[in-house]
This record gives structure tokens, C-alpha cells and sequence, in this order.
């Protein structure tokens, strides 16, 4: 006989329990988010709303992943906001890309000391002519305005600063991620002396280029001296001249 998973409480279990004895429920967000899996192996919307619709209550997701589909991230951030039971969201591992748009959608964010979250813009693989590819240009950046929107709810950022922060593809520790909006807590004891860490790639490729530079011993260029031009005749040269004068007359 199958049994339902431990991490979900089934309708059918619920139905004989008081409303105060039900338990919150845990999801669990591990790896690729998909439009589709082949094998069951990414997080794909259907498969998280049969996980989702499978019982009532307040939940808990635990979210691992590196991204992937922004459109399938977008159908799931919408099932949690939808959702009629409070939605705690707690980062243990990453939540980068397509993931943190899924994070922004809990009622309440928590982020485990050690676990990241990185923000970047959308990409895409396009085919065809110029009209293609300015085609493609124009969906990515309506695809990062809607991802923007979702960013700004959450934190009440300026559109303009997320918008930088994306194009820099931003990484955050957990405490960064709180002081900018994106959390809400750490999970357990932090100390607060230690340093918290926003990561830009922009601002580390820059850096990565001047260490290179020095140990390669490359040299900015100098600007040359600007050399007046004088109306000077050295002397040898006019001393030549006058005698070739004074031979011509003789």
C-alpha cells in the first residue's frame, strides 16, 4: 500500500482533525525549475501544485535551487501568493535566478546563515535575423520588468536599483539579503561582527583585471610632454647658410 509522502498532510487525514491540530506542512524546492521534466527530476509547476493542493494550512517550502524557467518560477510564485494559508519560505542552500523570484512570494522569508541568493537578468537562446534577435531584445526586457515587480514588492526598492543590481548579477549572504529587503530573518544566531557580503561580478571582474595588470607589471600609458615648436636655427646650420650666401655673390 502506497503511503502519502511525510512532508505533506493529505486531505484525507485532514478531514478528521480538529482545525488546531493540524500541522503546518513542508515542501520541499530541491534542484531545476521546468516547464517540463522528463524524469521527474526538476520542479515543475504541475508537480508543485499537486504537492501544494494536497492539503491546507499554513506551509513551509524549503527552497535549493539555482533557477531555471522564469516562466514556470512565475506560475509557482503565483500558486504561493494565491495560496490561502500563511507561506513561510526558508532558503537552506541558494536560491539564485529564477529561484529568488519563487522566495519573494512568502509571507515571511527566512535565510539559513549559510545560504545565498543571487539575482541576475534574464537570458535566452535565439535564432534568425536582425528582426529576430531585436524581437528576442524586447522580450528579455519585458521578461525582467516582470521579474522586477516581483522584486519590488517584496524589498520596496527603486526599479532603477534592482535593475542595476540585475545587470550586475548581484549575490547576497543572508544577512545582505535582509538589510536590502529580500528576507526577513536569519535562521538561528548570527554574529553580528561578521561582515555581510554583497557579491557584484561586474565589481570583481574589474578588481580581477587590476591584480592582473599588476602582477603582469602592465603599465597605464603616460601622456607625453607637449614640445612647443620654436622658431630657433641652430648654429652651424646658419653659419653654413650665410657662407653659401657670401660664396654665391662672389
Amino acid at each position: 500500500m502506497n503511503q502519502a509522502p511525510k512532508n505533506l498532510t493529505t486531505p484525507e487525514t485532514q478531514e478528521n482533525q480538529e482545525p488546531s491540530q493540524i500541522s503546518d506542512r513542508t515542501l520541499y524546492l530541491n534542484g531545476q525549475i521546468a516547464e517540463v521534466s522528463w524524469f521527474d527530476d526538476d520542479i515543475t509547476p504541475q508537480l508543485f501544485k499537486d504537492e501544494l493542493m494536497s492539503g491546507d494550512g499554513n506551509i513551509t517550502v524549503w527552497i535549493n535551487s539555482p533557477g531555471g524557467d522564469c516562466v514556470a518560477a512565475a506560475q509557482i510564485y503565483n500558486m504561493l501568493k494565491e495560496y490561502s494559508g500563511d507561506v513561510t519560505i526558508k532558503i537552506d542552500g541558494l536560491a539564485a535566478s529564477a529561484a529568488s523570484v519563487i522566495a519573494m512570494a512568502g509571507d515571511k522569508v527566512v535565510m539559513s546563515p549559510v545560504a545565498m541568493m543571487m539575482i541576475h537578468n534574464p537570458s535566452t537562446v535565439a535564432f534568425g535575423d536582425r528582426v529576430d534577435m531585436q524581437k528576442a531584445m524586447a522580450m528579455l526586457d519585458e521578461v525582467k520588468e516582470s521579474i522586477i515587480n516581483a522584486y519590488e514588492i517584496k524589498t520596496g526598492m527603486s526599479r532603477t536599483k534592482l535593475a542595476h543590481m540585475m545587470d550586475a548579477e548581484t549575490w547576497m549572504d543572508a544577512r545582505s539579503a535582509v538589510d536590502l529587503g529580500f528576507a526577513d530573518d536569519v535562521d538561528g544566531k548570527v554574529d553580528e561582527e561578521l561582515p555581510k557580503m554583497t557579491f557584484s561580478e561586474t565589481t570583481v571582474m574589474n578588481s580581477l583585471m587590476d591584480k592582473i595588470a599588476k602582477r603582469c607589471r602592465i603599465k597605464p600609458a603616460e601622456p607625453k610632454e607637449e614640445t612647443k615648436p620654436t622658431n630657433t636655427v641652430k648654429a652651424d646650420s646658419l653659419e653654413e647658410r650665410l657662407f653659401l650666401m657670401k660664396t654665391w655673390r662672389d
